[in-house]
């Protein structure tokens, strides 16, 4: 499921991301861009009700709180849990993230991240960005699972 949320979204969209959904998201859309971007199949999310009632199929979210709106979604039956996919997308850019290849991850990480765990660096070849599963990534499957999303196997102990 690819997603575009309105410039309201902003949360949201990065919550999807760290879930491995692939939501493209801006501030601003020029126009006919959301347009665009529905026509090639992406399913809008909206706080804005009158951008709900341009395109059919769009999902109006009521609620305020990430939390929420992620159960909105849910209850809709546009989002599964599938631990696998989650931190496999730049919460940034959106694009996937791919293995870091050891060498260039050693000249752009701390040296400590390095030591402990080189094969859990992944790099986004869109913005350049280097991402590890560290504690900012060990804190956000905590507060999933609080929000009711099940936990990677290995991040369960």
């Amino acid at each position: 499921m690819e997603f575009i949320a309105d410039n309201m979204l902003g949360k949201l969209a990065k919550w999807l991301r760290v879930m491995g959904y692939d939501v493209h998201y801006q501030s601003r859309y020029k126009h006919l861009q959301i347009e665009r971007l529905v026509q090639e199949g992406r399913l809008l999310l909206s706080r804005h009700r009158k951008l709900i009632d341009l395109y059919p199929g769009a999902i109006y979210i009521a609620s305020d709180h990430v939390r929420d709106q992620l159960q909105e979604l849910r209850r809709g039956g546009h989002l599964k849990s599938d631990p696998p996919k989650w931190f496999t997308r730049c919460l940034i850019c959106n694009a996937p993230l791919k293995k870091a290849d050891p060498l260039t991850a050693r000249e752009n990480v701390p040296e400590y991240v390095f030591c402990q765990n080189p094969e859990g660096i992944r790099y986004c070849p869109s913005c350049t960005r280097y991402f590890w599963p560290g504690t900012h990534r060990q804190r956000m499957v905590r507060l999933l699972s609080t929000w009711g999303w099940t936990l990677p196997q290995k991040e369960r102990a």
